[in-house]
């Protein structure tokens, strides 16, 4: 009996040395993948502006074409609470007043068809944000490319948010009277201001769904630069392989 334990005791030792060993491996391989990667850079560690320009656009495309089709699909924006369209103070007054007086779903439907409105517009929005994209400049790339995990990100919405909006708004306002948001938030503002003694409100639906459906798509890419920027995996092409090599090669300098 006193064998057998010990043997159970050895089988145990024995498989969680061979575990940890896996890890080691593990860790080891992917350190010797991305010192292989990071040391395709040429020997002075110089990658030229173009190039890095043309990597940081790829990878801002890439969140367009990998994120963006999160949003357009039904709940896109409704279901993901990193980017649903919630209200503001002004018409969060509203559907905090209709639900005191029982129109609970009335109010609930009048949040869903915001998020409603969004999906529909980013979809038909999508070939405009790429195309903005891929016309922007990068002052200097490489600082760009060396920042932190969201710095094309910033650098994108900085330069392209006023001609975003400005394009987007009237998609926007199509895809509000595609969906009835205007309809039943008609519905919402008459009962609202109907109430006694509450100040009256008559919200821009328009430019309030363009601003949140743009702040969703900016969060998503986003979420896009960082993965290509931490996960060698996410990086699907030469260029993008070899561009952020030379972030990953600061890193290895540290």
């Amino acid at each position: 009996m006193v064998m057998i334990k010990k043997q159970i005791h050895l089988n145990k030792n024995s498989m969680i040395k061979r575990f940890l060993v896996l890890l080691i491996a593990i860790q080891f391989s992917n350190c010797a993948q991305q010192q292989k990667v990071v040391n395709t850079l040429p020997k002075d560690n110089i990658l030229t502006e173009e190039l890095i320009s043309k990597g940081i656009h790829q990878a801002l495309v890439n969140g367009i074409k990998k994120q963006i089709p999160k949003l357009i699909c039904e709940d896109g924006f409704y279901r993901n609470k990193i980017v649903k369209i919630s209200l503001d103070k002004e018409l969060k007054d509203v559907d905090k007043s209709l639900r005191e007086i029982g129109l609970n779903n009335l109010a609930d439907e009048g949040v869903k068809v915001l998020n409603r409105a969004a999906e529909d517009a980013v979809k038909n929005a999508t070939p405009i944000i790429v195309n903005t994209i891929k016309e922007i400049s990068f002052n200097d790339p490489k600082n760009i490319l060396l920042g932190e995990n969201n710095e094309a990100t910033k650098y994108l919405k900085n330069k392209t948010q006023k001609q975003l909006h400005k394009s987007f708004k009237p998609i926007v306002k199509n895809s509000i009277y595609k969906v009835e948001a205007d309809i039943i938030w008609s519905k919402l503002i008459t009962r609202y201001n109907a109430i006694p003694f509450v100040k009256q409100v008559n919200p821009d639906l328009t430019s309030y769904v363009t601003n949140k459906a743009l702040e969703g798509i900016y969060t998503m890419i986003e979420i896009e630069e960082k993965e290509v920027r931490t996960k060698i995996c996410h990086r699907n092409t030469i260029l993008l392989r070899q561009v952020f090599a030379l972030q990953d090669k600061k890193s290895f300098i540290k």
